[in-house]
This record gives C-alpha cells, sequence and structure tokens, in this order.
C-alpha cells in the first residue's frame, strides 16, 4: 500500500514537470503567494495559494482527497527551475592590491599622501617601480569617498540637506549643503548610466501605481513600475495629470529594461493602465499578459507592495517639502538606493537588486557603486 502511494506520487510529481517544463504558459503568478494553473482538460483553471508555508490547490486531488497534486508539484518545480537559470552578477570593491599601471600585485604601501581634506594611502610597484593611489570615482573632490557616501547615505534614509551637513560639520568636515547636493545629483547620475547596463532577474509578474507628489507647489503624479516578486523599482515617470496620462512610455520603458514583457500586470482601474496595456503589452499570438485591473484592498489581489513603496516615496518627499523639478535626480536617486542599498524586511533583510541576482559587496555599497561606474 505504502509504495503504491509513493508510486501514485512520484506520478503527480512528473505530470508536475511536465506542466512546468511546457512551452505554451501553463502557469500564471498572481502574486508571490498565489498562482494558476491550466486544467490539462482544457476546462478552466486551478488556483494554487501558499498558507501558512504550505500550498493548497483547488483541485479534487488536493482539496477533496488532501494529496500534493501535479499541480502543486508545477509550482515547486516551476520556482526551483526559475532559481537555477538565473544569471548572477556581482559587483565587487575594485581591488588595491594590484597595480594600475602593470597589473602586478607585487606592491606595497608607501606612505600616505595627505590632502587638503583628508588622508588618502599611497603604493608602490616593485615590478615597475611607479607609484599610484586609488581614488577611483572621487578625483579630485575636497571631501573623502566616505564623508561623501555617508552623506548620500543619510540623505536617502530620509534626513535633509542641512541635516546632513549639521552631521558633517560635528565629524569636523565643513561643506555647503549645496555641495552636498551637487554629489548627489553627480554620483546618482553616473551609477544610473552604469546599472542600465545590467539586466536584473525579475519574475513575470509586474505592478504599477501612481502617487502625487509637489512640484513646487504644484501637484503631480509621479507613475511607477515594480517587480511583484523581488520588489525591484523598474521605472518611473512623472505626469501632470492622473486620468489623461498616456501611460505606453512607462510600460515600454519597463519593457525595455528589463527586455522582456511580465505575464501578469497588475494595477488599479485606472483606464490609462488597460489602454497602455493594450498597446504595448498585449498580443494576439500566446503567452499573452494577463492585466489584472480591479484589486481590491484586502484578499489574494491586492497593491499592497506598491502602496508600501508609496509609503516610502511619501515619507521622503516630506523631508524635502516638495521637489524642485521635473528630471530631479532625486527621484531616480532614490531608485537606486531602494533597488541596490536599502534592506527590506519583507525580504528578509535583503535588497530587490539580491532578490533579482545583483550582488554588491563591500561594507559601502555606494562606494562599490561609485568605483565600478567610475571605471
Amino acid at each position: 500500500c505504502m509504495l503504491s502511494i509513493e508510486a501514485l506520487e512520484q506520478k503527480r510529481e512528473q505530470k508536475g514537470l511536465v506542466i512546468a517544463q511546457a512551452k505554451e504558459n501553463q502557469i500564471n503568478q498572481v502574486d508571490a503567494l498565489l498562482y494558476t494553473v491550466k486544467s490539462q482538460n482544457g476546462n478552466g483553471e486551478y488556483t494554487i495559494n501558499k498558507i501558512d508555508g504550505e500550498w493548497f490547490c483547488t483541485c479534487p486531488d488536493n482539496t477533496y482527497r488532501h494529496v500534493k497534486c501535479k499541480h502543486i508539484f508545477a509550482v515547486e518545480l516551476s520556482l526551483k527551475m526559475r532559481e537555477q537559470v538565473k544569471r548572477n552578477v556581482v559587483i565587487a570593491p575594485l581591488n588595491t592590491q594590484s597595480c594600475v599601471f602593470c597589473g602586478s600585485e607585487n606592491i606595497v604601501k608607501d606612505a600616505v599622501r595627505h590632502n587638503k581634506k583628508y588622508d588618502l594611502q599611497r603604493y608602490k610597484c616593485k615590478t615597475c617601480g611607479k607609484r599610484f593611489s586609488v581614488n577611483i570615482g572621487f578625483e579630485g573632490m575636497k571631501a573623502s569617498p566616505q564623508v561623501i557616501t555617508s552623506a548620500m547615505q543619510l540623505y536617502f534614509t530620509g534626513e535633509s540637506l542641512r541635516n546632513v551637513q549639521k552631521f558633517l560639520k560635528l565629524q569636523g568636515v565643513n561643506i555647503s549643503h549645496v555641495s552636498i547636493l551637487k554629489w548627489i545629483k553627480k554620483y546618482t547620475a553616473l551609477m544610473t548610466k552604469y546599472l542600465e547596463k545590467i539586466k536584473p532577474n525579475v519574475s513575470d509578474t509586474w505592478r504599477a501605481d501612481e502617487i502625487y507628489i509637489r512640484f513646487k507647489g504644484n501637484m503631480k503624479y509621479l507613475f511607477a513600475m515594480m517587480d511583484d516578486e523581488t520588489r525591484f523599482w523598474i521605472a518611473q515617470e512623472v505626469a501632470d495629470t492622473k486620468f489623461k496620462h498616456d501611460a505606453r512610455n512607462l510600460l515600454r520603458m519597463s519593457k525595455e529594461l528589463m527586455g522582456k514583457k511580465p505575464m501578469t500586470f497588475i494595477t488599479d482601474g485606472l483606464p490609462a493602465y488597460n489602454e497602455a496595456y493594450r498597446k504595448e503589452f498585449w498580443t494576439l499570438r500566446n503567452p499573452r499578459t494577463e492585466h489584472i485591473r480591479h484589486i481590491k484592498l484586502r484578499g489574494d489581489i491586492h497593491n499592497n507592495k506598491m502602496e508600501r513603496m508609496n509609503g516610502e516615496i511619501r515619507d521622503r518627499e516630506k523631508t524635502m517639502r516638495g521637489l524642485k523639478k521635473v528630471d530631479t535626480e532625486i527621484l531616480r536617486g532614490y531608485q537606486l538606493y531602494h533597488n541596490y542599498v536599502r534592506p527590506h524586511e519583507a525580504l528578509d533583510g535583503k535588497t530587490p537588486a539580491d532578490l533579482c541576482g545583483i550582488k554588491i559587496e563591500g561594507q559601502n555599497k555606494w562606494k562599490t557603486l561609485i568605483q565600478n561606474a567610475s571605471k
């Protein structure tokens, strides 16, 4: 009897593998814990939901016979397959163990260069005899890399420019709040250009939402796209109006940056999303993107993840008391902070980039990103 039960379970697992490996889209992700799997006889689909760490399916096998069905196996195997094919990118701090001129690792420390504002370690290469210092990305700056990156971290965690200025003054660094803003603008542009070349491994379910923001006292709307599984902030754009805005550019930009379209697109009932979806995501051929546009405040289909990100943006905007211009680097900088630097409790202390296969190494992630973007 036990053998027959095990044999039946193996048979269901094999059927689940066939579903997971099917060329046509059989599995559809609605949420991180909610999937639908098409019935193999062509009559509708079944819903698979994860509750308290356990999968449940609406098919007869799981509902009435209480066995692990082929649909649950299909979802689990699909998730494992997706993890195996993920491309991992490691962005590491620059190596100071080799000569910048000849590449030799036969180098030794050779005193310290005393700049006007900070000290910089010098090295000597025993192979070519040249002396050098490593300060890539921060050449010509009057403040040290530690001061600049600390200022950026403080600002994007919610401090105002003047509060950051006061903090640095306590550390013995006298700098104006205008200079701090220039640092933020300079390095945000540099890192954005570098990171746009690296495609994150986002899931097949994306969410979009909008939030109002004041620009010089005028009300405008920030439209944002986010990956459902990793909470990676994919793209953003600012619009003058909410109901008459053409959201095609947001969808097109997201598609180009990620190199693909989502299988599921979740929004609220704003007509702009549905119109943009039909022009950018919808096709006659399979696999076809599904648009879920009637979300609820509670239940299986909701937009709580986007609302949480909107709350982050709102908290940052309050400190700034509104933004000055539409194409501000501040929003792009906060997008970088959200994706690559800020650990999220909902992601077990990881960043969205970590879950997308992009690992930023080093204790100072800002410095690692700036150095690599400046190479």
